[in-house]
């Protein structure tokens, strides 16, 4: 069960819904240019013996991308990892109630701890304008820190969204 899409509560999770799907499908794609690129750097070694550091950071830095920023995407798919052992046998209601108690005691520390201990990481990364440490990298390695607390701004909008899904869930089936 959902909010009615013209409530304040509703238009919140479909704008939280939006941005995990676009975010997914957006980075999907990365996927492709990862293996491309692979295959890539597989022929310039051994056809050309041509070795490119920044093509072979940009792989690292795609797989890096397409883990970080679809993490909130597959949270919204309910396809993340899960001991299903109890869980499939459970009532919506009893799902609900796991759903929400998983949220706030599990995901959203999480997502707060990965936000605090990475800004000053972060924070430090673009001071200094950091980059590879390997000659001929890839610049703007800050870039890719950056994505540390994203992913975990994203996934607990998506989670905090799940937690309104998962109480509305609860009070529908809520007897009277």
């Amino acid at each position: 069960m959902t909010a009615a899409p013209r409530t304040p509560a509703g238009r919140l999770l479909s704008a939280i819904d939006a941005i995990s799907e676009w975010t997914g499908r957006a980075v999907a794609w990365l996927t492709l240019a990862m293996v491309l690129a692979t295959v890539a750097v597989v022929v310039l070694r051994y056809a050309a013996g041509l070795g490119l550091i920044w093509l072979q950071e940009s792989v690292n830095w795609m797989h890096a991308a397409v883990f970080m920023l679809g993490a909130a995407y597959t949270l919204k798919a309910d396809e993340h990892v899960r001991v299903d052992v109890f869980y499939r046998e459970m009532s919506p209601r009893a799902r609900a109630a796991v759903n929400l108690a998983g949220t706030l005691l599990f995901l959203l520390p999480l997502c707060a701890f990965l936000v605090v201990e990475s800004w000053p990481w972060v924070a430090s990364s673009w001071r200094v304008g950091e980059r590879s440490r390997e000659a001929g990298g890839l610049p703007m390695l800050y870039l890719l820190k950056s994505l540390i607390p994203l992913m975990a701004a994203l996934i607990a909008a998506q989670g905090i969204a799940g937690g309104v899904r998962a109480v509305l869930a609860l009070r529908a089936s809520r007897p009277d």
